[in-house]
């Protein structure tokens, strides 16, 4: 009786053993790199730049239209990764950019989506600035001024909200050598592919012509 018991426990142990393990989900890697931040497995076979300005409303709306399928068909199994990085344009994208980046990297991506989907309500304010506004954000070190915009564009609440203490955002917003690397890192991206506006895609190397779209991106990603 006891033999009889012992058989079927037996192969059930190999059934399990032999069961395959879950594939491993990227889309939580964040990996920063020489000039951005690599969402996905570093060594994917697709590699996927993107050059984004937080000040543009066609970045926005990529963001929009790819985040849940460009991480659920491409990034959550490992073979394409994507690096992200920031066009600075103006003084308003170096400010949201040394707030996206503040802290450790494991905070970029969660930072990165709320500036884009909050873009309608601070561009609007930044779009309404007064003289004196405008005044303040080009008055005193480059602390100040990125301080001046990040207070009257509302990304103080944004990133307290996040769980970031004031301190904390004064500190990156008046990191001088960072946002001196980080605007040096646009224009470096720039020379390197250069691209006639954001957003604009890299992939394996190549940038693409033509290409600013999520619908327009997809044909090159299922390609490679």
């Amino acid at each position: 009786m006891k033999h009889a018991l012992i058989a079927p426990m037996i192969v059930a142990g190999a059934m399990v053993a032999s069961a395959p393990a879950a594939a491993q989900d990227w889309t939580a890697q964040v990996t920063p790199t020489e000039r951005g931040y690599l969402i996905g497995n570093p060594d994917a076979p697709v590699q996927l730049i993107t050059f984004v300005s937080y000040t543009c409303p066609a970045c926005m709306h990529f963001e929009q239209q790819a985040d849940a399928e460009l991480k659920a068909t491409y990034i959550h199994d490992g073979g394409t990764a994507v690096e992200v990085r920031s066009a600075i344009r103006n003084i308003v994208d170096l400010s949201a950019t040394l707030l996206t980046t503040c802290g450790p990297p494991d905070r970029f991506l969660a930072n990165h989506e709320a500036f884009f989907a909050t873009q309608d309500e601070w561009l609007a304010k930044a779009r309404a600035t007064t003289p004196e506004q405008q005044e303040r954000w080009r008055s005193g070190g480059l602390g100040e001024q990125m301080k001046a915009i990040a207070s009257d564009l509302g990304f103080y609440p944004m990133m307290e909200a996040r769980g970031y203490a004031t301190a904390e955002i004064d500190a990156c917003l008046a990191d001088e050598e960072r946002a001196v690397a980080i605007a040096n890192n646009s224009e470096a991206n720039h020379t390197d592919f250069p691209y006639p506006g954001t957003p604009s895609f890299v992939v394996n190397g190549t940038l693409l012509n033509d290409v600013h779209s999520w619908a327009a991106l997809k044909p090159s990603l299922r390609s490679e």
